[in-house]
């Protein structure tokens, strides 16, 4: 059930994604494309009864990998200054034209 919901959210970004046509609308659909897929991992790698490697006196206890939370913290880092990146390509592009409608500045470019 709650891949359904993770699946949802991915396809809502993905949809936003070819169906808006503002760039700043796709970016952030692009974002909510991006949590989707961090959350899928989550839910996959989620295992319960797993403790966080801390040396202890507990011996034979089952721990949790740390690689996956490795990759989806490197995952969110990425996105972010991907975000960030498109962003300021927007706000440059924002300089030259007066709309962020990606057809009307696709009109204005074309000669």
């Amino acid at each position: 059930m709650l891949e359904a919901f993770v699946f949802a959210t991915i396809l809502c970004g993905f949809f936003g994604i070819l169906l808006k046509k503002n760039l700043v609308m796709k970016i952030i659909s692009m974002d909510v494309m991006s949590t989707g897929v961090v959350a899928y991992y989550v839910v996959i790698a989620a295992r319960e009864g797993l403790f966080t490697p801390i040396a202890s006196e507990v011996e034979r206890v089952a721990y949790a990998d740390p690689v996956p939370q490795a990759v989806i913290l490197t995952a969110i880092v990425i996105g972010l200054s991907i975000q960030s990146l498109m962003l300021v390509g927007v706000m440059k592009l924002s300089r030259d034209n007066p709309t962020l409608e990606s057809n009307e500045i696709e009109k204005s470019n074309t000669p």
